[in-house]
């Protein structure tokens, strides 16, 4: 029996790693023949990447040095899954922007674009926020 496909990596708190997280989800899901994904799960990655550079890297002291944002991709038959690991207890929840707001509609994107997400803590310290999508594996 071969195990499911997995991808990580560890990105770094500055701006740069929402691209960088983009990126390597789409190069991933290209490796794994899952074109049909490409533009939908690099953008809620994007989004949950950005929600964790934005609210949880400000407020963990020692961010960088201990705990970067982990990215983990995996696909289990029909279904693709993206998480994100952050070291924050903020509990991730939409917001209703403002009509002018700039800010604050990632997770209705998220909410959009996958046919699941959420959220759970990890150890005492952390969280994970994930995106489900289906495939039409």
């Amino acid at each position: 029996m071969c195990a499911p496909p997995v991808a990580v990596c560890a990105l770094p708190p500055e701006p740069g790693s929402a691209k960088a997280a983009r990126d390597f989800t789409r190069a991933t899901l290209l490796g794994w023949s899952l074109e049909e994904l490409l533009d939908d799960a690099a953008v809620a990655v994007s989004e949950l990447v950005t929600n964790a550079l934005r609210h949880a890297a400000p407020c963990t002291p020692g961010f960088a040095q201990n705990r970067p944002i982990r990215l983990g991709l995996l696909l289990r038959g029909p279904r693709f899954l993206c998480a994100v690991a952050d070291p924050s207890n903020h509990v991730p929840a939409p917001r209703v922007p403002d009509d002018v707001a700039e800010a604050g509609r990632g997770l209705h994107v998220v909410a959009s674009l996958s046919d699941a997400w959420g959220w759970a803590p990890v150890d005492r310290f952390g969280k994970v926020v994930w995106a489900m999508f289906s495939t039409s594996r």
